[in-house]
C-alpha cells in the first residue's frame, strides 16, 4: 500500500491554518509547524493594543482549532532551513525526540515531505533602521500587543507623577507612524482611550488633552482606499483630536523624541506601523525575491523549478492586474485555500484572487468600506465591519464575548481590560 502524501505546512496563521483545514478529506498527512501555539486574529490585534479586547478574545489554540482533523499534526517549534533539493525541514525544537524522525545533536528536528507549504508570515521593517526597534513598537504578534499596551498606559501613569509641565508634554504625547489601517486604527483607538475610558479617572493630569500624532510619508492616509474615503477617514480622525501628518519623512527615533523634516517633536510614546519585511525563509528557498524578502511565485503560488513547494500569505509575492496583492488576511485565506485545491489533485489553475472588500474602521461609529461596487462611510460601515469581523473570529465564545465587551464599551465609553502587566522589553 502505498504512503500517503506528506505536507509540511510552516506557520499556523490565517494561510497556514486554512490550508490545513482545507485538506481535512485529502489523504494526505499534515504537519502544522508554528512557533507559537495559538492563531491571532491580527486585525483586531490593535484592540489589545489599546484596551479594548483581552488577548484570550482574539486568539484561540492551534491544537484546538484542529483537534478534529486525524491527518493533522501541530508541532511547536520553528522552521530553521529547508532543502528544496532534498524535500526537508529542520525545525529547531525544545529537544523533544519524535518517533521516526531523524534528529540532530542539538535537538533540532529534519521532516521529509512530499508537499510543502510556506506561510511564515512577514515581520516589521525599519527600513534600514534597526535601531528604532525597541524604541518604536510595531504591532504583528500578541506580545507586541501587550508591549504597547502596557507602553500606553505607563505613559498617563508616569505623567500624573510628574511635577515637570515640558516632561508632563512629552509623556502625554503619543506618536504612531504610518498611515496605513494600522495606523490609522491605532491612531483613532488611542484617541478615544484617551478622550473618553481615561477621561476622569486622574487627578493631576487631564488624559483628554494628549496629543496624538499620525504620521504618513505618502500624500495620503489608508492609500489602498478610493479618495472620498480617504477624506473621511482624515476627517474622522480630526474630530477625534488626532493630528495627521502627511508627505512626512521621519529621519530619526531616539529615547526623547522624533525628528520629522527637520522638526524635533517630543513624545513619551512611539508606535510603528509604517512597514513590513517578509520573515527570513522566504530567502531560503532560493528561489526570487523582491526588495521586501517576498518570494516571487508561479501563476499556481510554487515556487519556480519546484511545483511541490507553494509560499503564500504575507511572505509571497503575487501580481494581479498588474498590482501586487496586499498582505491582508482575505488574500492569505483563498491562498490557503488553492494550495489545498492543488494538493489534494482538483486543479493546477493559476490563483486569482477575488476581493471580498476592503474596510478599515477609524473610531466609534465611524469607519469606511469599500466593496467594490458600492462604498459605506460612517455608522453603517462601522456596523459592517463589527458584523463581518465577528463572523470571522475563531470559535462561538470569542464571538459571544468580543459582541458583550463592544456593546459594553459602545454604550459606557469604558475599556475594562486596562492591565498594566508584564515588564517592558524597550
Amino acid at each position: 500500500m502505498a504512503a500517503r502524501p506528506r505536507v509540511i505546512i510552516i506557520g499556523g496563521g490565517f494561510g497556514g491554518l486554512t490550508a490545513a483545514r482545507a485538506l481535512k478529506r485529502a489523504p494526505v498527512d499534515v504537519t502544522l509547524v508554528d512557533r507559537r501555539n495559538h492563531h491571532v486574529f491580527q486585525p483586531l490585534l490593535y484592540q489589545v493594543a489599546t484596551a479594548a479586547l483581552s488577548p484570550g478574545e482574539i486568539a484561540s489554540p492551534i491544537r484546538w482549532i484542529v483537534r478534529r482533523q486525524s491527518n493533522v499534526r501541530v508541532l511547536l517549534a520553528e522552521a530553521q532551513r529547508v532543502d528544496v533539493a532534498r524535500r526537508t525541514v529542520l525545525l529547531a525544537t525544545t529537544g523533544t525526540t519524535l518517533k521516526g524522525h531523524a534528529t540532530e545533536p542539538d535537538g533540532s528536528l529534519t521532516l521529509e515531505y512530499d508537499y510543502l507549504i510556506v506561510a511564515a508570515g512577514a515581520t516589521h521593517a525599519y527600513f534600514g533602521h534597526d535601531e528604532w526597534r525597541e524604541r518604536a513598537a510595531g504591532l504583528k504578534t500578541l506580545d507586541d500587543a501587550l508591549v504597547i499596551r502596557r507602553r500606553m498606559l505607563l505613559a498617563f501613569e508616569r505623567a500624573e507623577l510628574e511635577p515637570d509641565a515640558d516632561r508632563r508634554r512629552r509623556l502625554l504625547t503619543f506618536v504612531v507612524i504610518g498611515g496605513g489601517a494600522t495606523g490609522v486604527e491605532l491612531a483613532g483607538a488611542l484617541a478615544e482611550l484617551s478622550r473618553h475610558a481615561l477621561a476622569h479617572e486622574f487627578r493631576s493630569i487631564h488624559p483628554d488633552t494628549a496629543r496624538i500624532v499620525l504620521i504618513e510619508g505618502g500624500p495620503d492616509v489608508l492609500p489602498a482606499f478610493l479618495p472620498p474615503l480617504r477624506a473621511f477617514a482624515r476627517g474622522a480622525l480630526k474630530k477625534l483630536g488626532v493630528e495627521v501628518r502627511t508627505g512626512a519623512t521621519v529621519t530619526s527615533v531616539d529615547d526623547d523624541a522624533v525628528e520629522v523634516g527637520g522638526e524635533r517633536l517630543p513624545a513619551g510614546t512611539v508606535l510603528w506601523a509604517a512597514g513590513v519585511a517578509a520573515a527570513p525563509i522566504g530567502r531560503a528557498l532560493g528561489a526570487p525575491v523582491d526588495r521586501a524578502g517576498r518570494v516571487l511565485v508561479e501563476p499556481d503560488l510554487s515556487i519556480p523549478g519546484h511545483p511541490e513547494v507553494f509560499v503564500i500569505g504575507d511572505l509571497a509575492s503575487v501580481t494581479q492586474d498588474g498590482r501586487p496583492l496586499p498582505g491582508v488576511a482575505p488574500v492569505a485565506v483563498q491562498e490557503g485555500e488553492h494550495v489545498a485545491r492543488v494538493i489534494s489533485g482538483n486543479s493546477r489553475r493559476a490563483f486569482r484572487y477575488r476581493n471580498p472588500g476592503d474596510m478599515a474602521t477609524i473610531g466609534r461609529a465611524a469607519a469606511i468600506a469599500d466593496f467594490g461596487r458600492f462604498q459605506l462611510t460612517g455608522w453603517i460601515a462601522w456596523v459592517a465591519w463589527l458584523f463581518v469581523h465577528i463572523l470571522k473570529l475563531t470559535g462561538f465564545r470569542n464571538r459571544l464575548v468580543v459582541l458583550v465587551q463592544w456593546a459594553w464599551a459602545y454604550f459606557t465609553y469604558q475599556r475594562s481590560i486596562r492591565l498594566i502587566t508584564g515588564e517592558d522589553r524597550g
